[in-house]
């Protein structure tokens, strides 16, 4: 699983970390505990996600390996000296201070390896609190013993008993339960959706019904009386079971007292197999099956952008309409489909992952206000300048298209090609977006070279240094423009097919595209051909020049010949 994490070293190896803390109502144990991890200088606090009811909260955070493993280790150690569990009380089950604490490989590192960080956190905390600690998922070679449930069967106060026993012995740590702090499961899985979904009863033990009808282990089979019959066991004396409908889908049910509801509490494994949608609309199946409603859900801790997209796009298409639009609709639709802010209002900018590592990286110029770039741009700073501004040009101008789109797949009367006008407006929302990161990736660009200029030139290898700093700059710089001409030349087949056989009501709107992207690919042309003038890599020059004049006759001519149909058009 991998996301865009904008750190200054694109090659930084990221994980994140996401410990369940067995506390939810003393904001300032929290608090302390999450103190303790931010002051690992490098790593990035994204979510705090505290539960009153199941008392329980869930932190994320995310950066470079050692220093996450480091910042975990002293979350772990707050929480075993500020967390009694002689009294804890909570409706999920825990085993410990932390009850786990995995780790999650998001850039640039493979699980293999994310699991070998997880082996040296879980040492540490054995030898050096003296916590006892079990290793779970890719982190456990006893697969016997890789599941966080079996693992944590029994809870807190069944396992001063259960670690004694001989299969149970900890990975690390004394094999003797701490009474006050418990015991911690470490490891590392791949990134896991906790999902709540509610329920228009208080029963849980409807709630339970529901969760074995869904979840992937299922129920064991009785005979006679599903609830009360004889368990039915093979030849090897194993428990017989009858498989749920869900695939990768963790679930139990609960009665959460502070919501006055019943809950299916899920975990999505894997959610490219059983994705959020499929695990809600499920759940609505099965409740209306035993005459329960769902009210709606919550999601927990973070989520990624890719299963919120998924869900607004799959009930768009259940309604018949359009699935190209903005990431921001499709999220719209999603939250409103799945009743995501019945319990408190979900917050995109907060709990989508890749929302919230923007929000705590670098300032962009997309984000700002029309009235705010205007003026940037015409303030005394050199960026943004030409090579932004046309990759903006070349948004509005696909964005016209995916307009027209929309509203030729809305047209009354043409409900047959609503399929046929979505996939052109999905299209143009794509290169839309791919374009709004050039728009940045140019000023970026440009104060790379700014930045190779202030190097230090005092030596002579100083000034090689900075010499093949600012040749590469150069380069990039040159390379950015170019990507620019290529993508806002990619616009044209959908601003084409619009004019062509989109709703002639808005032939002039794809007509004013098209004219946003002929400016879009001659400006950029221009940054291109001034930047590779400049570069002393001649060959690479020509190269990107020779493409530049190609690309720009090409998008010309053929820009031209689709604005003489508009104007035939509009003729009078």
């Amino acid at each position: 699983m991998h996301f865009r994490f904008i750190f200054a070293d694109m090659l930084k190896q990221i994980i994140e970390c996401v410990p369940n803390f067995s506390e939810g109502n003393d904001a300032d144990i929290i608090k302390q505990i999450t103190n303790a991890i931010e002051s690992v200088e490098g790593v990035m606090l994204l979510h705090v996600d505290m539960g009153k009811a199941t008392n329980r909260t869930v932190v994320t955070f995310a950066g470079e390996p050692e220093k996450v493993v480091e910042a975990a280790f002293l979350g772990i150690q707050k929480a075993a000296e500020l967390i009694d569990m002689r009294t804890h009380k909570g409706e999920h089950p825990r085993m410990g201070a932390t009850d786990v604490c995995p780790l999650v490989p998001i850039s640039n590192i493979g699980m293999e390896e994310c699991a070998k960080w997880s082996i040296k956190l879980a040492e540490k905390v054995g030898k050096e609190l003296a916590i006892p600690v079990y290793l779970y998922e890719d982190a456990q070679p006893n697969k016997n013993r890789s599941n966080l449930s079996i693992i944590r069967a029994g809870e807190y106060e069944g396992f001063s008993k259960k670690i004694t026993l001989p299969d149970w012995q900890p990975d690390f740590g004394p094999a003797e339960l701490p009474a006050k702090h418990g015991a911690t499961v470490v490891g590392a899985r791949d990134f896991l959706i906790a999902y709540n979904i509610n329920l228009n009863t208080k029963s849980t033990r409807i709630a339970n019904r529901i969760a074995f009808d869904v979840r992937e282990a299922g129920r064991v089979m009785r005979e006679g009386n599903p609830i009360t019959g004889k368990i039915v066991k093979d030849a090897n004396g194993e428990e017989v079971r009858i498989p749920g409908t869900l695939k990768s889908v963790k679930a139990i049910g609960w009665y959460i007292e502070e919501y006055g509801m019943a809950q299916i509490s899920m975990n999505l494994t894997n959610y490219k197999i059983t994705s959020v949608h499929q695990a809600f609309d499920e759940v609505c199946k099965k409740g209306e099956e035993r005459g329960v409603r769902i009210t709606g859900s919550e999601l927990i801790g973070l989520v990624p952008l890719g299963p919120l997209l998924d869900a607004g796009k799959y009930y768009l298409n259940k309604q018949g309409r359009s699935t190209g639009v903005s990431n921001d609709e499709l999220i719209e639709i999603a939250i409103q489909s799945m009743g995501l802010s019945q319990l408190s209002t979900f917050h995109p900018k907060e709990r989508i992952i890749e929302y919230v590592l923007e929000n705590k990286s670098q300032r962009r110029l997309i984000d700002m206000s029309i009235i705010a770039f205007a003026n940037e741009t015409a303030s005394e700073s050199a960026a943004p300048g030409g090579g932004s501004v046309s990759a903006l040009c070349a948004t509005l101008g696909v964005s016209l298209g995916a307009m027209v789109a929309n509203l030729s797949a809305d047209k009354r009367g043409w409900e047959e090609r609503t399929k046929e006008f979505s996939n052109w407006a999905e299209r143009g929302q794509i290169l839309k977006d791919e374009l709004l990161n050039l728009i940045d990736e140019d000023t970026n660009a440009f104060n790379g070279i700014m930045n190779a200029l202030q190097l230090p030139k005092a030596t002579d290898e100083e000034k090689e240094i900075r010499k093949n700093a600012l040749e590469n700059a150069s380069i990039y710089a040159t390379e950015v423009p170019l990507r620019t001409m290529k993508v806002a030349y990619q616009c044209i087949p959908v601003l084409k097919y619009m004019v062509e056989q989109g709703n002639p009501n808005s032939i002039t709107d794809a007509g004013v595209g098209l004219l946003c992207i002929k400016t879009a690919v001659r400006g950029a042309y221009f940054n291109v051909m001034v930047n590779a003038k400049g570069l002393a890599t001649k060959d690479v020059a020509g190269k990107m020049a020779e493409e530049a004049k190609t690309l720009l006759q090409k998008n010309h001519s053929e820009i031209d010949a689709i604005l003489a149909k508009v104007e035939s058009a509009i003729a009078f």
